[in-house]
């Protein structure tokens, strides 16, 4: 019994027999993963013949996500609530500052040569002119070669999302002057607190065992006792030494939210302060395998922070832990913004030697890096695990402690997220 496969549609949806519908199926499918499998095997014997045809196809078959659709506001301004690319406009403004380069020093070499030219066109042969025009082609293509060489063109696949805290704008670094200093950054002594009546104090603990150099004072909520407010606290801290001061908000008895006042030296005010809401809080003690944390400096990872508020949040993380780590503590804390989430997490790391079914390390560009030939890296997480995301920027302590027009600096709405491709971070 012989069937024709003529057309696109599939003949086991037009016959009424249900065994011969299956049979016809199976044999449908047989045929098509053969002729898959035929393509693929040609492919591949074409790129090795070709090996540009792969990074062709490879380069032409990249996955779209919701990342890579991010749209940008293409306006040259770096306040606060711009959603730019602070690399990709410092990067169009310094070729605009090259491109009128090269136009005032084209401008300037033509000006004399026309006067030149006029003045001696009865004097000059045409021979003599001749040549002149020639070496003029070839000085203009010469510059031309070399303008285009100085040309930054942006990098097709990133080596890296570290966050370049060198890209601050003067706009950011006037308005907190105090927390984008020129001046090393002194060693961050941390308070730690929580709201009244708190019943998280295990959790309060174990967020504020992350800072190094960290106090945890429990606030009491007493009905004998003083309830100091937020600023009462801060001054007390600033008196005493300290540098920033970490409050802990709770609902449904787990960690809600984390409000970061930075108290800034004494001739100065405190602030900004930056409130964070926290999401899928998971202990150390929850996770898998978990590790037990050392007093060491951990390292610190900031990711993706694009943005002027971006670098402003990335900012604040960072002049909480110490300038110069402890390496021989093997940990590090990772600050990963994505989607305006900011994925926190904290590790321990070991380099070893590379098994038989690992491969080696390689590059963005997919190449092995040099170097790193049968060394991998193994991570062991330390905990806790838990989800940021920015909520407000205050210019003072809090919303009660900030005065004047600009004492909201920003401030998270709903609308904000209407497009699922636009991001403040």
């Amino acid at each position: 019994m012989g069937s024709s496969r003529s057309g696109g549609s599939s003949l086991s949806l037009k016959t009424g027999n249900k065994l011969r519908r299956k049979q016809m199926y199976i044999e449908d499918k047989k045929i098509a993963n053969k002729a898959r499998h035929e393509e693929r095997h040609r492919r591949r014997r074409e790129e090795a013949k070709n090996p540009e045809l792969r990074e062709e196809r490879l380069a032409k078959n990249q996955p779209t996500s919701i990342d890579k659709k991010r749209v940008w506001d293409e306006v040259d301004d770096d306040s606060l609530g711009a959603q730019v690319d602070l690399a990709a406009l410092k990067r169009r403004r310094m070729e605009q500052a090259e491109a009128a380069a090269a136009a005032e020093a084209d401008a300037a070499m033509k000006d004399p040569e026309d006067q030149e030219d006029g003045k001696d066109d009865d004097a000059d042969s045409m021979l003599d002119s001749d040549s002149e025009d020639e070496e003029e082609d070839e000085e203009e293509r010469e510059e031309r070669l070399q303008r285009k060489r100085a040309q930054r063109q942006p990098s097709i696949a990133p080596s890296t999302t570290s966050t370049n805290l060198d890209l601050t704008p003067d706009s950011l670094t006037l308005q907190f002057k105090h927390l984008f200093s020129d001046e090393p950054p002194p060693m961050p002594q941390i308070l730690v607190t929580t709201s009244l009546n708190a019943t998280i104090h295990k959790e309060a603990e174990e967020i504020a065992a992350i800072f190094p150099n960290s106090t945890y004072i429990r606030r009491s909520g007493h009905r004998w006792g003083h309830k100091y407010s937020i600023r009462e606290i801060a001054k007390f801290a600033k008196n005493r030494g300290y540098t920033a001061l970490v409050v802990v908000h709770e609902d449904l008895k787990r960690p809600h939210q984390m409000s970061i006042v930075h108290l800034n030296s004494e001739d100065a005010a405190p602030g900004p302060t930056v409130t964070y809401s926290i999401r899928n809080y998971l202990p150390g003690k929850s996770l898998l395998g978990h590790g037990n944390a050392t007093n060491h400096y951990p390292e610190l990872l900031l990711n993706n922070f694009k943005t002027p508020l971006g670098l402003l949040a990335a900012k604040s993380m960072n002049t909480l832990f110490p300038a110069r780590p402890e390496l021989q503590g093997r940990q590090v804390v990772t600050l990963h913004n994505q989607r305006d989430y900011i994925f926190f997490r904290r590790h321990r790391y070991v380099f070893r030697e590379a098994r038989a079914t690992e491969k080696n390390v390689v590059t963005a560009e997919g190449k092995e890096m040099e170097g790193m030939q049968g060394i991998r890296a193994g991570l062991q997480e330390i905990g806790p695990r838990m989800t940021l995301k920015l909520r407000r920027v205050d210019k003072g302590i809090g919303r009660a402690g900030s005065e004047g027009e600009d004492a909201l600096k920003w401030e998270w709405k709903a609308k904000m997220e209407k497009k699922r491709t636009r991001f403040n971070l």
